[in-house]
């Protein structure tokens, strides 16, 4: 089991009007949020291998690649970005930040990332790095799902909406997996036309459960939201940018334009339409990822 005093096993819990978020955020300055859960496991593969060297993939401004470079800095173990896109003239926050805490980056066209999956992709990794403990963009395998599943403990088992974001889909597999029957998942699509999200969740249960008849179970379970996506991934609005803001001047919280921004406008919407019951117990789950915000200007975010 990692143990170390940088990273907070508690969280925080702050009531808003009608309904309750769960500071997820608040883990770790770097490794915060859904992050450090998908990367707990993967974390621990890496250190109880020879190599002690973990490779990922990820954007410019990419989260997971920022929170791993982070975990390598902290737990003493190699890291390795994959980063999709030419290099760029001027880096992003995020890739000065990895380079910092000694991640070894490497870019390739969007075009050869498009194959990161392939036989013949990782097999020219390892032809170029080595041994390594590989993981996908997001952190979405078998153990970043084990790491999810422990965002939800006994505290949280009187809520009956529980809702988070959705990216790769492996936090949303996590948490329909260690929910309780009387709950609820609303998965919040940042991706355009997010439907297709569903197939990706029964995709990580199928893997993680080995066994149809089991993921059907679950199939009632949770529900993909697609109307707060804002145009796509890290794509934004003025409206969004609006609300974020004042948001954050009402309740001290502080969200991101990708992620957490979305699905909070996305719930207090619901709730205002009555398409959330109000009498219902509503666990929101603040999944960190707030570096992205560096993304945009300062004027952007001003008030």
């Amino acid at each position: 089991m990692l143990d170390n005093p940088n990273i907070r096993r508690q969280d925080v819990l702050t009531d808003i009007g009608g309904f309750t978020v769960k500071r997820l955020d608040l883990i770790h300055p770097e490794v915060s949020g859904n992050k450090w859960y998908k990367l707990k496991y993967n974390i621990e593969k890496a250190l109880q291998s020879e190599h002690k060297t973990l490779l990922t993939f990820g954007g410019a401004w990419s989260n997971h690649i920022h929170a791993t470079a982070s975990a390598g800095r902290i737990f003493g173990i190699k890291t390795i970005g994959i980063i999709r896109g030419e290099e760029p003239n001027n880096w992003s926050n995020t890739l000065l930040h990895a380079k910092a805490c000694g991640m070894q980056l490497e870019f390739v066209t969007r075009l050869a990332y498009a194959e990161k999956e392939t036989e013949d992709f990782i097999g020219w990794l390892h032809e170029q790095h080595g041994a390594f403990h590989l993981v996908p963009e997001g952190g979405s395998n078998y153990l970043g799902i084990n790491g999810c599943m422990e965002i939800l403990d006994e505290d949280d088992d009187e809520y009956e909406y529980i809702c988070c974001p959705v990216g790769t889909a492996a936090t949303l597999a996590g948490l329909i997996l260690s929910a309780k029957p009387h709950q609820k998942i609303l998965g919040f699509s940042v991706l355009k036309d997010g439907a297709f999200l569903k197939e990706e969740v029964l995709k990580h249960l199928k893997y993680f459960l080995m066994n149809d008849d089991l993921v059907k179970e679950y199939i009632s379970q949770f529900e993909i939201i697609t109307t707060y996506d804002f145009g796509g991934y890290a794509k934004w609005t003025n409206e969004l940018i609006s609300f974020i803001n004042h948001f954050e001047l009402n309740h001290f919280i502080a969200l991101d334009q990708v992620y957490t921004g979305k699905m909070f406008y996305g719930v207090m919407d619901l709730l205002k339409q009555n398409y959330l019951d109000k009498d219902k117990r509503i666990l929101v789950l603040h999944t960190g990822g707030l570096q992205g915000k560096q993304s945009l200007s300062y004027e952007n975010f001003g008030t």
